[in-house]
């Protein structure tokens, strides 16, 4: 190679804006241009000699030069010829996230490798950023499910708290007597425990749907995580003056979720569709909101939430599930939105198809939990 030619291709190098670095075999470096002198704060004079393997961190340290020997005696790719993220150390030890590519340099014997080091670390902080933003708007649209919810949680916990009073109010009458019936205080005092179970029951389900802890993914079966929601529910759909039924089949298999999420989806959509039978409809026989669960001949597990409304309207069908589009008068049209989102996050679906013969049903698909071959 001329003067001239090793100029020009050392000017390339230097005016590229991601780190290049060319290693032998035994993964020691040859060059090192002006960019990777930036992203690692060394010179070059400090690293030409030396293993690639200073700039590795974790396993890919240990693994480097293992994965370049398999290479040249097998002529096997492992690494080489694709691209991953990985983690690297500066000079002075800290690290930072980058997008790594490793190509064989054609014609040399042995093999020379040529790194393309992308820093990725601005990319990794907005990635962060969204999902803190979206969760963040998840919660905010939970506690305004949640407050919308609460005149019919109201009306619930009325139930309890009135027998609980009719009871106590029994219990005193019957000890006023001159020989009360212990035995049928006693009985009037687990009532009064019981109603306020039942109370401390609405109120927890209530609490859990607001909170909707974020947890890790794990085994779980839908028809329970609907059961558990069937209280809050079918408060709502009596404020609504609609009948709610459920149709769980039995012996669904379990899917990997966070519960709390898919429970905030499955309440989102229930109230869409009260809220989509219209009063004059929810007064007269018939408007009914039907949640059910079955398993795909695919192997995935479905949950439907269908009403018999007026349906979704036409100019909107191709844009439901888009931010702000709502049918509301005073909705967000973030509803769908978000809920589609959560449904994506666990690899699962979320569409929706016009009922028969009237009204609308979404769908919502999840991957069976993997079973152990052994």
């Amino acid at each position: 190679m001329t003067t001239n030619t090793s100029r020009e291709l050392r000017a390339l190098l230097d005016a590229a804006v991601d780190g290049i670095i060319l290693i032998d075999h035994l993964g020691e470096i040859h060059s090192f241009n002006r960019a990777a002198e930036r992203l690692f704060g060394y010179s070059s004079d400090e690293v030409l000699g030396r293993n690639v393997s200073i700039l590795m961190t974790g396993e890919d340290e240990k693994e480097h030069d293992g994965y370049l020997a398999r290479y040249t005696e097998t002529r096997t790719p492992h690494i080489i010829g694709t691209g991953r993220d990985v983690m690297v150390r500066r000079k002075d030890g800290t690290q930072f996230p980058a997008h790594l590519s490793v190509g064989v340099i054609p014609g040399q014997e042995p093999p020379r490798f040529v790194g393309f080091i992308h820093d990725i670390t601005h990319s990794r902080r907005i990635e962060a950023e969204s999902h803190q933003l979206q969760d963040r708007l998840t919660h905010v649209s939970r506690l305004a499910t949640v407050g919308e919810m609460a005149s019919g949680i109201a009306h619930e916990l009325n139930q309890p708290l009135a027998a609980m009073a009719t009871y106590a109010h029994a219990c005193d009458r019957l000890l006023a007597l001159p020989d009360p019936d212990i035995e049928e205080v006693r009985s009037a005092l687990k009532l009064i425990a019981d109603q306020a179970v039942r109370a401390g029951d609405i109120i927890r389900r209530m609490r859990a749907l607001a909170r909707g802890e974020e947890s890790a993914r794990a085994p779980v079966n839908v028809n329970t995580l609907i059961e558990e929601l069937a209280t809050l529910i079918n408060s709502d759909a009596k404020a609504h003056g609609v009948s709610c039924r459920q149709e769980l089949a039995p012996d669904l298999p379990l899917v990997s979720a966070n519960g709390a999420q898919i429970q905030q989806v499955v309440v989102n959509l229930v109230r869409n569709a009260l809220e989509a039978l219209a009063p004059e409809r929810a007064a007269t026989a018939g408007a009914e909101v039907v949640l059910a669960t079955r398993r795909l001949p695919d192997g995935r597990v479905e949950i439907s939430i269908s009403d018999n409304g007026p349906g979704v309207p036409e100019a909107l069908k191709d844009r439901i599930f888009d931010p702000f589009c709502t049918t509301k008068a005073t909705g967000t049209g973030l509803g769908l939105a978000i809920s589609r989102t959560i449904v994506a996050s666990h690899e699962g679906t979320l569409d929706f198809e016009p009922n028969q013969p009237n009204g609308a049903r979404f769908n919502l698909r999840l991957a069976p939990e993997p079973t152990d071959p052994a």
